[in-house]
């Protein structure tokens, strides 16, 4: 067997979080490499749907270093002018990513970290996670959903509305990508809008911008302080704005069961559908992880900071606000890779514990 490839760092994911950490650890000198599962630049902005939209300007959307260009277009930038943005930032700053790796698992030896893949075995003093959520989609476990014989996808691999032209479609999630596509689907298609609870619209001049710093004045803030708007209160971008003015966002509670051709709702009702496309959320991605034992029963890792308590020399970024307020969005994951980096440093050039 070969030796592994070592470095001081290895970042598990080449998406915005490790592409904003590696420009810090790069401007640091610091030894490392970013392990990336896709075939080319842009991490989960690849699998976004056709029109995907950012909720917020340019300026405000960019990675640390050089901020995103404007688009030459009307509107906010498009999830194509995101992946450009990305493919150009990993070779502006000669980012070491190796792709596709797919990391298999990850393992305890000695004073480092072995990682295990299918193209080959690496090894590092500090291993970061930053592989998001994309790979791991939520669909509830709803009585039935096996003997549906209608198409069913998630958010996560839909593309356009066209497939669904003129049929009986239901969206399940309350959230943005919920009302995102609710509002393409409309216009050529018989759309019901299944949420748990009545939609939360933002005001109109509310854009992603504002709500990431909400989100972070309530993490930082004191127990009990809430700042009006979520990350999962919906923002009114163009095509939601219109889907409400033709009276589209309705919605609906959720249905009991399902059957082979539909669901029954509340009142005992059946409706025939022919399919369901779940905007239900995501889970961490981490069954990398769980040789480590380090995940917890509710698919999380407990931190101090970004760093495992139960794992020091693993780091975990861009999953959510457990691993940084906002770090799973563009903005959010430039603070929180800054944060890390430093943390990193510090870590690299502690003396190693006596024997």
């Amino acid at each position: 067997m070969t030796d592994p490839q070592f470095h001081d760092v290895i970042i598990i994911g080449g998406g915005q979080m490790g592409l904003s950490l590696g420009y810090y650890l790069r401007r640091a000198s610091v030894d490392f490499a970013i392990l990336d599962a896709e075939p080319g630049p842009g991490g989960s902005w690849r699998h976004g749907w056709d029109s995907l939209r950012l909720f917020s300007p340019a300026g405000y959307s960019s990675l640390p270093g050089w901020p995103m260009p404007p688009p030459v277009h009307p509107g906010y930038p498009t999830r194509n002018d995101v992946l450009d943005y990305l493919g150009r930032y990993e070779a502006r700053y000669a980012l070491p990513v190796q792709r596709p790796v797919r990391v298999d698992a990850v393992e305890r030896n000695a004073d480092r970290l072995d990682i295990l893949s299918g193209q080959g075995r690496f090894s590092a003093r500090v291993v970061v996670s930053a592989t998001g959520t994309w790979s791991h989609p939520y669909i509830p476990d709803i009585e039935g959903r096996d003997l549906f014989q209608g198409a069913q996808i998630h958010s996560a691999h839909y593309v356009a509305p066209d497939p669904f032209a003129g049929q009986t479609v239901l969206v399940v999630g309350g959230g943005n990508s919920g009302a995102q596509i609710v509002a393409e689907l409309a216009p050529m298609a018989h759309v019901l809008w299944v949420t748990t609870h009545d939609p939360q619209f933002l005001p109109d001049d509310v854009d992603g911008h504002v709500l990431f710093e909400r989100a972070v004045a309530r993490m930082k803030g004191p127990p009990g302080d809430t700042p009006v708007g979520g990350i999962g209160d919906i923002v009114m971008v163009p095509s939601v704005r219109e889907a409400r003015a033709r009276g589209d966002l309705g919605s609906v509670h959720p249905f009991t069961r399902m059957t082979a051709s539909g669901v029954v709702w509340a009142d005992g009702s059946d409706m025939a559908v022919d399919a369901v496309i779940w905007c239900t959320g995501f889970r961490p991605a981490l069954d990398h992880l769980s040789g480590l034992d380090v995940v917890e029963s509710d698919g999380k890792v407990r931190l101090e900071g970004q760093q495992s308590i139960k794992e020091p020399r693993l780091w975990l970024a861009g999953y959510g606000d457990w691993t940084g307020p906002g770090s799973a969005t563009l903005m959010g994951a430039a603070r929180t890779a800054r944060d890390l980096a430093a943390g990193l440093q510090k870590q690299l050039s502690a003396p190693a514990p006596s024997s």
